[in-house]
């Protein structure tokens, strides 16, 4: 039985076309105030792998777990955080699909005038982003050296993982907070303003990029801290 107490075990989920890696200076922040962290290695081939995978993690942790996903890894933890561990779900920048829907749903219908993600045509089942256009789409507001390396240490994006359909979405019955990244060219800021409102999420803005978990590691983990302090509560 855990001690009402402990504090919160945070696991971070990474998105599609990167991996774990970039949660890094978010973990440090984390691991800092005396959190346990891990991060989740998602396989991207497939929702249900990336679900059981999570999964794994999650069920690893000694203390109710706040569960935090960016870009595609909010449809994971949308899956996953249905988990009986898990206290509450954070979104940072991602998808927050609700029952029925998927990833490739959701982007099916882009808000108009909204940049266009320069996601290339599928090889062998899974997507990439063109390297040259990877920076200004994913990363505009990293150091160019750090863009550059996040473009050529790409993850395949399996399609399958895109078309992953939500069977029971987490948000519904757990609590939920979500970080807009105001200056993001994947999922675009009124897109993700209208998923975190339908979650009932409680929610903060970040003058940020896609890859605002990267280069506003400190709005991240206080966002992520506010949310173990108010499971924290709930168990008292």
């Amino acid at each position: 039985m855990i001690g009402t107490a402990a504090l919160a075990s945070i696991v971070l989920v990474h998105g599609g076309f990167v991996d774990g890696s970039g949660w890094d200076e978010v973990y440090k922040i984390l691991r800092k105030d005396g959190y346990p962290v891990s991060v989740v290695q998602n396989p991207t081939t497939s929702l249900a792998d990336d679900v059981a995978a999570t999964r794994r993690v999650i069920a690893e942790q000694k203390s109710p777990v706040v569960l935090v996903g960016h870009s595609y890894g909010g449809a994971v933890i949308t899956e996953a955080g249905t988990d009986a561990n898990v206290a509450g779900l954070v979104y940072i920048a991602a998808f927050a699909p609700d029952r029925g829907e998927s990833v490739a749903t959701l982007i099916k219908n882009p808000v108009p005038g909204a940049p266009v993600p320069p996601i290339l045509p599928p090889q062998d089942g899974f997507l990439l982003l063109d390297k040259s256009k990877f920076p200004g789409a994913f990363a505009g507001d990293l150091p160019e050296e750090k863009a550059e390396f996040m473009a050529n240490s790409q993850v395949p994006w399996g399609v399958a993982a895109l078309d992953g359909v939500i069977s029971d979405p987490a948000w519904r019955s757990k609590p939920s907070w979500y970080l807009v990244a105001t200056d993001d060219r994947m999922i675009p800021p009124v897109a993700q303003q209208a998923m975190s409102k339908r979650a009932g999420a409680t929610v903060v803005e970040a003058k940020g990029s896609h890859a605002v978990y990267v280069s506003q590691p400190e709005a991240v983990a206080r966002l992520i801290e506010r949310a173990a302090e108010a499971v924290k509560a709930t168990k008292r």
